[in-house]
């Protein structure tokens, strides 16, 4: 299954920022901590037109620690781009990010010349609770599903410093089928763009492979490492199931229901402090899924050639007046 979610909003929201990135300073791209590199926008290399990038790990508190260090060392590597993690709803790492904007633009400060900065990242991620935190009071609307804010606002964290907040914003087509299942387990997509027992599914075979001890600790199935290794994601979720009570008529386990818990589990650090993905893994992820993409590209356009597809129409192009 290929999970994707572009509502109409984010188109809005794309010609926005390509527009408001003209006048920015710096760009903040939030990402999950628990997904740093599926939470990481690919078209925001585009947009932001090689402006200095500030990358905020979000969340992790929630995120492996060891893990975190990976992908701070792998974006701090990286050129015109700092990388760091913090937990939005704590204060004193929040206040990190205007420091870290002033050494990415030394030379913006000062009522003639104001920091302007541009704040963006996928649903859910945190960007509203960072926000608010920064400007010690609500400044900007908070909740626990993706799409929450709506609109472009500017905030002024000083005399000299604005923010300009965006909403949430994913990309048209998400060509790594790993990120499109990291994604929906953080609740950053829709739940109309998914299947839970799907999601599920690939969420346990991340977390058999990598956190064992975890999901022991957690369900108590009286496994032992190796046991989780070697078994298959359904027999494991009706086990979870039936260790935590989701049954249907006659004894049955509610594979739905056992879905939803492993699914809500992960996202309330229940289960323990997760990362779903290393810089080395996401590398190779997104290597085959560009080369499934640039496959797929292939085919359509034989298909196209040999007249078993239509071809694209081109956009119409208002007509040029006529010389008098």
């Amino acid at each position: 299954m290929s999970i994707q979610w572009f509502p109409g909003h984010m188109h809005l929201t794309r010609k926005a920022i390509g527009e408001r990135v003209k006048e920015i300073d710096v760009v903040i791209e939030m990402l999950d901590a628990r997904l740093p590199g599926s939470s990481a926008n690919p078209l925001m290399a585009e947009l932001t037109s090689g402006r200095p990038t500030l990358k905020v790990l979000n969340k992790q508190d929630m995120a492996d620690p060891a893990r975190t260090a990976l992908w701070l060392a792998h974006y701090n590597a990286l050129p015109n781009t700092q990388a760091i993690a913090l937990d939005a709803s704590n204060t004193a790492p929040a206040r990190a990010i205007i420091d870290a904007c002033y050494q990415l633009a030394p030379r913006r400060g000062g009522m003639v010349k104001p920091m302007r900065v541009l704040i963006c990242g996928i649903p859910n991620v945190g960007k509203s609770t960072l926000i608010n935190t920064l400007k010690g009071k609500r400044a900007a609307k908070t909740g626990d599903e993706a799409g929450v804010t709506r609109t472009e606002s500017r905030i002024a964290l000083a005399d000299d410093f604005y923010l300009y907040d965006t909403p949430g914003m994913l990309w048209p087509r998400i060509v790594v089928p790993e990120s499109g299942f990291n994604l929906a387990a953080s609740g950053a997509v829709g739940k109309n763009a998914y299947d839970e027992q799907e999601v599920a599914y690939e969420l346990l075979a991340l977390l058999k492979a990598d956190y064992p001890a975890l999901l022991e600790a957690r369900y108590k199935l009286g496994r032992a490492p190796d046991a989780y290794a070697q078994a298959h994601e359904e027999e494991l979720i009706e086990a979870i199931g039936r260790q935590r009570g989701a049954l249907a008529g006659g004894g049955k386990v509610n594979m739905q229901k056992a879905a939803e818990l492993v699914i809500a589990d992960f996202r309330g650090q229940h289960i323990g402090r997760i990362t779903l993905e290393t810089p080395e893994q996401f590398t190779h992820w997104l290597k085959a899924g560009l080369q499934a993409d640039a496959d797929r590209a292939t085919r359509k356009q034989k298909l196209r050639e040999d007249g078993h597809i239509r071809a694209e129409r081109k956009p119409k192009t208002a007509k040029s007046a006529k010389p008098r």
